[in-house]
């Protein structure tokens, strides 16, 4: 999931939206982690740079000591969310603190902020998400990422008895690790597989399939009907890896996952559930199954090909609804599936990758980061969690987080429905955030793959590459899953 995260770019979810949290929890998916062992760190305020914002006095209400009537500089990733959230989230900080908010919402954040990190002057709240993501490892390993641990030890601002690290959900701190530092906030709560139009295939007789041949044989009815079976965003790789990876992850089960993200020698080549994975993707290639021409396009133009009926399926994460709200017909009726299964897969049908998603981020040398470490405090209130869920279609990191009269879209609600269904049997992948080198040289075989340009063998081969490269890392030995 995560983040090279596609939202909108190439990386955060008949049930009410007030059914959701209150389920989820009762169904354990939403645990709260148990993280005493970290000390506190929340005592102090942090010193202001050189230059940086005046400080306020440090209190319980005011733990970072925000100064009133300082100047606030919010850098955001205007993809499948939009930007209106921050908007909104910005007014309410600036009516609170006194302060004057700058707002940026873009999709270029390297081409924006690296010359900035650069300069020594970066801004003080960045969401560095989408295809032009500065990468977070990159940034951890260059000192940029300010340790986030204090936020997470703040008194919660719906309840101050609770810390804010014990109203989050499960994966919420684990996600925000680089290097064993927690200092990426993950604030999307995101589902992971294929999506498809109720309206279409209840017209057509189709039945969502559970294994894999069924899924070919839905593709091939389609492909009869004149349409693609499988839609792809083909200019982002990200996204048909989401179907190779979780295939791997259903059929080899949760070892095969976990020997990916901690490099082992034998996590692609000598993994029989990878190669049965890309062979299956690569199936739907040989037997033309794919939407004509869906290689060429980017995210929004196959997305909205999709979107007119003309293919049955395409893989996504839980954005999906939001970034396509204007092209979506209102009868669609969008609809979430959970990765088919290949045969002996030691994974139910049912199981699906979800996680956290969306990185916010205070770079360590933020001018006013004391007001940078309290923005990402309120955006773990209630308050903000209900303003996100409103205007970005999407479940936020915080449990009981969403105002029970915000009401979810058909594709959350299919989401939802997921999870319910799921119970504890979500996943979720950390290489993409801990070695990004690695996640682009996947993606870059799964292109090649696609336009039968290699085959499922030789993919293979240079994902164990990408891995083995990715093992002589020194920070590796700080990433590790157990």
């Amino acid at each position: 999931m995560g983040s090279t995260s596609a939202h909108g770019e190439n990386s955060t979810d008949g049930l009410g939206r007030r059914d959701l949290i209150k389920r989820s929890a009762a169904l354990g998916l939403i645990t709260v982690p148990t993280m005493s062992f970290l000390s506190a760190c929340a005592s102090g305020a942090e010193e202001a740079p050189k230059g940086g914002a005046p400080k306020g006095a440090v209190t319980k209400e005011n733990p970072f000591g925000v100064a009133k009537g300082g100047k606030l500089d919010v850098v955001v990733f205007k993809g499948g969310f939009g930007d209106d959230y921050a908007k909104a989230w910005e007014a309410a900080f600036d009516k609170k603190w006194g302060t004057t908010s700058s707002h940026l919402g873009t999709q270029e954040i390297t081409a924006k902020l690296q010359p900035r990190f650069n300069a020594g002057n970066p801004p003080d709240v960045v969401d560095d998400s989408g295809a032009q993501q500065i990468k977070l490892d990159v940034l951890a390993k260059g000192g940029q990422l300010a340790d986030l641990t204090a936020v997470l030890d703040a008194p919660s601002l719906d309840d101050p008895t609770k810390k804010v690290r014990d109203t989050l959900v499960e994966g919420a701190y684990e996600q925000g690790l680089q290097g064993g530092k927690f200092v990426v906030l993950k604030y999307v709560y995101a589902v992971f597989g294929f999506w498809y139009s109720g309206k279409l295939f209840k017209e057509k007789g189709w039945t969502p399939p559970k294994t894999w041949d069924e899924f070919l044989a839905v593709c091939t009815k389609a492909k009869e009907a004149g349409l693609g079976g499988l839609a792809h965003q083909g200019k982002f790789p990200y996204y048909i890896n989401v179907v190779i990876m979780d295939l791997i992850a259903k059929k080899g089960g949760l070892d095969a996952m976990k020997a990916i993200d901690n490099l082992e020698p034998n996590a692609f080549e000598g993994n029989p559930a990878a190669l049965a994975a890309v062979e299956a993707v690569y199936e739907v290639v040989e037997k033309g199954l794919l939407l004509p021409g869906t290689n060429g396009l980017t995210h929004t133009e196959s997305q909205t090909a999709w979107n007119q009926y003309k293919a049955a399926f395409i893989p996504s994460g839980s954005w999906l609804e939001n970034e396509q709200l204007k092209q979506t017909p209102e009868d669609f009726d969008m609809k979430f599936l959970p990765m088919p299964l290949l045969p002996d897969s030691k994974l139910p049908f049912e199981a699906v990758r979800a996680g956290v998603d969306e990185p916010f981020i205070v770079p360590e040398k933020a001018a006013n980061k004391a007001a940078g470490m309290e923005f990402l405090r309120s955006m773990l209130s209630r308050e903000w969690s209900t303003i996100f869920a409103q205007q970005a279609n999407s479940l936020t990191v915080v449990k009981d987080g969403v105002d029970p009269a915000v009401k979810l879209r058909p594709g959350t609600q299919s989401a939802v429905e997921a999870l319910k269904a799921a119970g504890t049997n979500t996943f979720s992948y950390r290489y993409p955030d801990w070695y990004s080198e690695m996640d682009t040289e996947i993606q870059n075989a799964s292109n090649e793959l696609m336009a039968q340009r290699i085959q499922p063998k030789e993919w293979i081969k240079r994902a164990q590459a990408a891995v083995d490269k990715a093992a002589k890392d020194p920070n590796a030995k700080n990433n590790k899953r157990s």
